[in-house]
């Protein structure tokens, strides 16, 4: 890795938050690679209410401002939550205007539910599979050993798509 990166997490908050253990263990692991700028999202004592000392219109500024500033974006999409595809949408716009974001996704199918075809089937995000913490720490691990060679990928697609489209 040659830059400490600015990790921007997403999980459900509002959308359930049975996943908020694991959501706190995957942030702490993300550390090893860098600063994780939403730390928040594992926190144990916040409920699905969200965070009641600011306004909505405040925490959408502040996570917009995160998202500009971050260097990669980790997804956990398993538990269905507005916001996260909302994030995972402006990041996605962000990078086809403003140069490439890396994007992982972390989805654990469960019996009787899919993901979303907007997650699954969108080609700038890579989705991971997993079942366990260990299998997404690995992911992980993959995922920022490889950042810099994924970021010239993206970056070739976009130049691909754009001079396709000229």
């Amino acid at each position: 890795m040659l830059t400490e990166e600015k990790i921007y997490f997403a999980g459900s908050i509002r959308g359930g938050r049975e996943d908020a253990e694991l959501y706190f263990k995957l942030i702490e692991h993300l550390g090893n690679y860098g600063t994780v700028l939403t730390e928040h999202v594992g926190a144990k004592n916040l409920d699905s209410s969200g965070e009641k000392d600011i306004s909505d219109q405040q925490i959408h500024d502040r996570d917009m401002d995160w998202l500009s500033s971050s260097t990669s974006v980790v997804a956990e999409v398993t538990k269905t939550s507005m916001g996260v595809g909302y994030e995972l949408g402006r990041m996605i716009e962000r990078n086809l205007w403003m140069g490439c974001r890396p994007i992982l996704c972390l989805y654990r199918p469960q019996e009787g539910m899919r993901l979303s075809a907007m997650i699954s089937g969108c080609d700038w995000l890579k989705v991971e599979n997993y079942k366990d913490l260990d299998q997404g720490k690995k992911i992980i691990d993959d995922f920022y050993g490889n950042i810099e060679q994924i970021r010239k990928d993206l970056e070739n697609k976009l130049t691909e798509r754009f001079e396709a489209d000229n």
